[in-house]
């Protein structure tokens, strides 16, 4: 009888189980354990993965704003490269307008019949070429008398006292101005009034 109560009281696996105080401290003390500093370094980690996505984030934006931007760049020098491909010729062409229009001049100082006939075909031949520079949009700039100057499309090649006019305007035109699209080809030549000297 003294043997049997023996081997039941020094934790024979086929004794009693466990009470349920055992288990709970057991799970008291689990719970102790995953509270430990290694919960710390989770949370810690947490916080420095949630910066690097918000770093990454930024970074993102950051490059798809410089493409857009580098996209709207080249599209306006793309469109600037085809508006303006005939800057070089217009501005050659404008001389043999030039030269046309003097030689209007001249012919029409004649009377006979040949110099008449010349001076229509030189008009004939300057509108033709006026008319193909508008279809390319290349256009004249228009100047009247007592319009203010202009330096962005005006160019000043002599002053002149005027009683007509304020100072800084128009007076003449002495050479015609070009624009090709919104850029000046070459600027209208005038003559600008100055103030006149009461003494």
């Amino acid at each position: 009888m003294s043997k049997g109560s023996n081997s039941s009281t020094s934790g024979d696996p086929l004794g009693d189980p466990p009470s349920d105080e055992t288990f709970a401290e057991e799970a008291n003390s689990s719970a102790e354990i995953d509270e430990s500093p290694a919960g710390t370094f989770d949370q810690d980690a947490v916080v420095q993965l949630q910066n690097q996505v918000d770093d990454a984030n930024s970074r993102l934006l950051r490059s798809q704003a410089e493409l857009d931007n580098f996209r709207k760049r080249s599209r306006r020098e793309m469109e600037d490269q085809r508006r303006y491909a005939q800057f070089s010729i217009v501005s050659d062409l404008l001389a043999v307008v030039d030269n046309l229009e003097r030689a209007i001049q001249v012919t029409g100082q004649g009377e006979t019949d040949n110099q008449q006939g010349l001076q229509e075909g030189v008009h004939l031949v300057t509108d033709q070429l006026k008319s193909i520079l508008e279809r390319h949009h290349c256009q004249m700039i228009e100047v009247r008398e007592g319009d203010a100057f202009d330096p962005n499309c005006h160019e000043a090649i002599s002053q002149q006292p005027s009683e007509d006019h304020p100072a800084g305007s128009v007076l003449f035109v002495t050479q015609t101005g070009y624009q090709l699209h919104e850029r000046i080809v070459r600027p209208a030549q005038v003559i600008v009034s100055t103030r006149v000297d009461d003494s």
